[in-house]
C-alpha cells in the first residue's frame, strides 16, 4: 500500500509502497477514511534524532488525526465489528493503569514522559490502512469519518482545554479565543454550544475572523497591540474569565494575560513555544495559567456525540492523499479555511 512516511529526521517525508499491516492481538486494522493535518507534523520533521526522538525515531508513516472503518479485528478484541466507522485517539503512549488512564485521560498518563502515538513514533494515517490498539478506537455511529478526522486532535485538544473552565463560564462572563484557525474555530463553536459566555475571537486574518463570526463568535477582533485594551472595554474593565491561546507565542501569551480577569483561567494549546513571566505581580490575582495536550478516549466519545447531534461541525479543506505535500504547504502558508483532511483513493 502507499503511505506518506518520514524516513529521516529533518528531511521532507515521501511516499513509499509498504506492506498492508495486519491486526495483531488486541488491535484493529483501520481502512483510512480521512486523515487531518496539523502544525505538529511540521515540527516533527524539524526534530533532531539524537535528543528528541529518543526510542521512537523514524521511519514511520505520518498522520495523527485519523478516522475510518474497521477492516480487521485482532485476537481478544470485543465490542467492535468489521465495517464499523471509528475515530482514533492520537496519543498512544499511556500505561493504561494510572489514575488518568483509568478515567479515559490517557493524554495525561503519569508514566509516559513523551508525546508518542499515531504518526509520532508509530505508523499513522497518511496511508490506505493503519493498525491501532482497540482501546484507542471510538465508534462514530452514523458520523462520516472524513468529517470526524479533525475531531481527534483539533476537536479533542480544544474540548479538553475548555471543559475544566465550563463551570465558571456563566452568562455575563467572557471567553476569548486567540487564533481561530483549525483549532480555534472548533473552540468558538464549542464555547457557543456548551455555555452561556460571550465569545470573542481574535486573529490577524480577516477571513478567519469572518468564519469565526459565522460559527458562533459574538465579537471578532483583529489581534494586535490594542486587543487586550479592547477586551477590557467590552467587559467594563473586568477582563475575560477564560482565554484559550491556540497560538502559544510570546505575544499571544502576553495578550492572554493582559486580557484575563481576576480568578480567570488562561489555557495554552498552541505550540509556538512562547514563554511568559510568572509571579505574584505578573498575572491577575487568583488567575490560573494552564497547559493542555490533546485528550483521551473519554473526551473523544463526548465530542463525537456533539458532532452527531450537529452541535459542532468541522471545516475541512479536502485533499487527495496524492497531494498531501501541497496540503502541508498550504497549512504552513496559512491558506486553509479550517483543517486539511487527506482522503486515500482520491
Amino acid at each position: 500500500m502507499i503511505a506518506y512516511r518520514m524516513l529521516r529526521s529533518q528531511e521532507s517525508p515521501e511516499f513509499q509502497d509498504i506492506p498492508k499491516p495486519v491486526a495483531g492481538s488486541g488491535q484493529l486494522l483501520i481502512k483510512i477514511g480521512g486523515c487531518g493535518l496539523c502544525h505538529t507534523d511540521l515540527g516533527k520533521v524539524r526534530r533532531r534524532s539524537t535528543d528528541e526522538w529518543a526510542d521512537t525515531p523514524p521511519p514511520f508513516t505520518m498522520g495523527h488525526e485519523v478516522a475510518g472503518w474497521i477492516e480487521e479485528i485482532g485476537q481478544g478484541v470485543i465490542g467492535f465489528k468489521t465495517g464499523e466507522p471509528v475515530a482514533v485517539v492520537p496519543l498512544w503512549g499511556s500505561c493504561g493503569h494510572c489514575p488518568p488512564c483509568r478515567h479515559g485521560e490517557e493524554n495525561f498518563c503519569f508514566y509516559v514522559p513523551r508525546m508518542i502515538g499515531a504518526g509520532v513514533g508509530f505508523n499513522g494515517g497518511l496511508a490506505e490502512y493503519m493498525v491501532t490498539d482497540a482501546r484507542y478506537a471510538v465508534p462514530l455511529g452514523d458520523l462520516d469519518p472524513i468529517i470526524a478526522a479533525p475531531l481527534t486532535d483539533a476537536g479533542l485538544t480544544t474540548y479538553t482545554a475548555i471543559k475544566p473552565a465550563l463551570l465558571s463560564l456563566v452568562p455575563g462572563t467572557t471567553a476569548a479565543v486567540i487564533g481561530v484557525g483549525g483549532l480555534g474555530l472548533l473552540a468558538v463553536r464549542m464555547l457557543r454550544t456548551l455555555c452561556g459566555t460571550r465569545v470573542i475571537a481574535l486573529d490577524k486574518d480577516e477571513k478567519h475572523l469572518a468564519l469565526a463570526k459565522t460559527h458562533g463568535a459574538d465579537v471578532a477582533i483583529a489581534s494586535d497591540a490594542t486587543s487586550a485594551e479592547r477586551i477590557r472595554e467590552l467587559t467594563s474593565g473586568v477582563g475575560a474569565a477564560f482565554v484559550l491561546d491556540c497560538v502559544g507565542a510570546e505575544t499571544t501569551l502576553r495578550l492572554g494575560v493582559d486580557s484575563l480577569a481576576r480568578l480567570g483561567r488562561l489555557t495554552v494549546v498552541g505550540s509556538a513555544m512562547g514563554t511568559i513571566k510568572f509571579g505574584l505581580r505578573d498575572i491577575p490575582w487568583g488567575a490560573q495559567l494552564t497547559t493542555s495536550m490533546n485528550g483521551g478516549t473519554a473526551n473523544l466519545r463526548e465530542i463525537v456525540e456533539l458532532a452527531r447531534l450537529g452541535r459542532i461541525e468541522t471545516i475541512e479543506d479536502r485533499y487527495p492523499l496524492s497531494r498531501v505535500a501541497d496540503a502541508y504547504r498550504d497549512l504552513e502558508a496559512g491558506k486553509l479555511r479550517g483543517r486539511a483532511v487527506c482522503v486515500p483513493g482520491t
